[in-house]
């Protein structure tokens, strides 16, 4: 029997909450789908803080390299948030990011059919929406340097070498090819030099891609384009800053930023998170939507452990929960039958996940 060594990583927040639902979820479709998986749990963010007294203890970095993947949580609140800005939960998850390698950030947005009411665009617009957005990880502004900080001024640095964006271009070339074929890349390139360099890599990739239809956007007209008309695209390839952006706003599509997964990926061992954060307002309270999360798992054992008929009964089991009118409470309004508590949503999933109809 296969076994595989996962990285936990719950986080704030509610993030040991709905890791708990996601594991729930990965234990029961390893009995059906015969491996075994072996769990260790490591501290960031601010329950890092609060027993290490810093956001990334050495022992995390170090121990989830020694793993086959890391399902993570959510990280930060407001009870760090006087920190300065190096011991910040956020700086300890850009850390861990840069010291594993995952260049690669996978944010697919997705419209559930069953959901199609749950968005605050009109249904004929958002209707079948399938986005992957494919967002470099470890350059651009949030990295670069120099940058500082003073009364009077501060600045930050834009940098991208061709090497960087090759590599994340591949990723997104290869992607597309297992899609519909498509890439619209995002850029600034009328106003900004690292723009330019990057239109020009992306296009040098594309030739080695021919089956593959290459598009470039300004980032100001693709936010609109999301909008406005989602459906035209297939996979958005774009640097750091524009792809954090970006991303969240193509999250909303789907009603509810509680249901998108994401996948850092590009070194040997992938980070697989929700794309939400830890809201600490409602912790503890039961009340989180666990299924960015366990979809987050799925994306996990796609594309990190190569089981994709694992993976495929989870997606089933998330729309099949979802096509039976469950709902936690921030869908609560859109054709609910029943509304469910965050241990109870798991279960759902879980249940369905290892039946052979499911």
């Amino acid at each position: 029997m296969k076994s595989y060594r996962i990285g936990i990583i719950k986080g704030d927040g509610i993030g040991p909450e709905i890791i708990d639902e996601a594991i729930k979820v990965l234990d029961a479709v390893s009995v059906t789908q015969g491996f075994n998986v072996k769990y260790e749990e490591f501290l960031l963010g601010g329950a890092a803080i609060d027993e290490t007294g810093v956001p990334a203890p050495e022992e995390t970095i170090v121990g989830v390299k020694k793993c086959d993947a890391v399902l993570f949580g959510a990280i930060g609140g407001e009870k760090w948030d006087g920190l300065e800005r190096h011991l910040r939960p956020e700086s300890g998850l850009l850390k861990l990011r840069q010291e594993m390698g995952t260049f690669a950030n996978l944010r697919p947005a997705i419209v559930y059919d069953e959901l199609v009411n749950a968005s605050s665009l009109k249904p004929d617009v958002i209707e079948g929406v399938d986005i992957m957005v494919v967002r470099e990880l470890t350059g651009g502004i949030y990295f670069g340097q120099p940058r500082e900080y003073t009364e009077e001024k501060a600045y930050n640095t834009m940098v991208y070498t061709r090497d960087e964006i090759k590599r994340i271009a591949k990723v997104a070339f290869e992607i597309a090819m297992k899609r519909k074929g498509r890439i619209c890349s995002i850029d600034k390139a009328n106003v900004l030099e690292v723009s330019q360099l990057w239109r020009e890599v992306v296009e040098e990739v594309a030739t080695e891609y021919p089956e593959v239809e290459l598009s470039h956007m300004y980032v100001d007209n693709a936010a609109m384009q999301l909008i406005r008309n989602p459906k035209q695209f297939d996979v958005m390839l774009t640097g750091n800053i524009f792809g954090d952006i970006l991303s969240d706003a193509a999250s909303m599509l789907s009603g509810s930023i509680g249901l998108l997964p994401s996948a850092s990926t590009g070194s040997d061992v992938g980070l697989f998170e929700p794309i939400h954060g830890s809201a600490p307002d409602i912790a503890g309270q039961g009340i989180a939507n666990p299924i960015a999360t366990i979809a987050s798992a799925s994306m996990m054992l796609r594309y990190a452990l190569d089981e994709n008929e694992a993976a495929n009964k989870i997606d089933d089991a998330i729309k099949r929960a979802l096509s039976e009118g469950y709902r936690t409470g921030d869908l609560a309004d859109y054709d609910a039958k029943e509304v469910c508590s965050t241990i109870e949503m798991g279960s759902i999933i879980a249940d369905y996940a290892s039946r052979d109809d499911a």
